[in-house]
């Protein structure tokens, strides 16, 4: 409350202050994350999760499941903290979180958010293009080369760049809506089999020096699977042999020793291969 008089604004002859959190604040969604997490510190990540005024209680058997859904609720009750009855959905084996339909199996897009993208008529301004990637991004990891379909419409995005929808934009705007109604069901990663990461590049980053992209494509897969790798030993494969060398060196350019630094968290070694061996990598370049 020691903050509630900067939220004081004036009407005629009067001044009113908030006595709640209203919308529109900065820093209010923050500040209303901290303050979930500071009521349910001990339950977070082990019987419910907690996004804003989203909870999740989860656990593996339905006969564990009421009695961490009442501590859940008595904590609500003694920090009053008030639940909308008609938003509450109780022992079920699928539900809308976050705008996925997630069951003990599979991951889905939620239906009702996709059909209002799908309806959109075609884009005329650069802020309506924004809005649409931004949209269908949310749910770019079902849509296999989302970036790669997308780039007609990103460069649009471009500073300076006159706005010409093009047939290819037009194409990709269709495909990607076509994509979004028939989004794949996402299961449990399989970790026999590999896995293939994808970035659209920057125009600042389409012009680094080769070295620059070999070095930016390891920083993007350690930060993309840092949750795996933090913890264990990992192999970074390269045909580009100088990499092996750059992260060793203590006086490489700023944008390259700030990677290098980002990168010592994790354990790794780098083996240099030839280009004929990386089929792999050699394949999708």
């Amino acid at each position: 409350m020691k903050d509630q008089e900067k939220t004081t604004f004036t009407y005629p002859y009067e001044m009113f202050a908030y006595r709640c959190m209203p919308f529109g604040l900065c820093n209010a969604p923050a500040t209303f994350q901290r303050c979930m997490m500071a009521i349910f510190h001990d339950m977070i990540e082990k019987t419910m999760e907690v996004f804003m005024d989203d909870f999740s209680i989860f656990r593996n058997s339905f006969q564990s499941c009421p009695s961490y859904l009442e501590r859940m609720l008595k904590r609500c009750e003694d920090t009053n903290l008030f639940l909308k009855w008609e938003k509450s959905h109780f022992m079920v084996k699928k539900a809308i979180v976050l705008g996925h339909k997630i069951s003990k199996e599979v991951i889905e897009v939620d239906k009702a958010k996709v059909d209002v993208i799908t309806k959109l008529p075609h884009l005329t301004t650069v802020k309506g293009i924004r809005s649409f990637l931004s949209h269908a991004g949310f749910y770019q990891r079902f849509i296999k080369y989302f970036s790669k379909i997308a780039k007609p419409m990103t460069r649009l995005l471009e500073k300076d760049t006159p706005f010409i929808f093009s047939k290819e934009c037009v194409e990709a705007f269709q495909t990607l809506k076509k994509k979004l109604t028939e989004a794949p069901i996402l299961i449990a990663p399989d970790w026999d089999m590999p896995f293939e990461l994808i970035k659209t590049m920057t125009k600042a980053e389409s012009n680094y020096t080769t070295t620059k992209k070999e070095m930016l494509a390891v920083v993007y897969a350690f930060e993309i699977f840092r949750s795996y790798l933090i913890m264990n030993r990992s192999i970074v494969y390269t045909d580009h042999f100088a990499l092996k060398y750059l992260f060793a060196k203590k006086d490489s350019k700023a944008r390259l020793l700030h990677w290098v630094l980002l990168l010592q968290e994790f354990t790794f070694k780098v083996i240099d291969t030839n280009g004929v061996e990386n089929l792999a990598a050699d394949h999708l370049s």
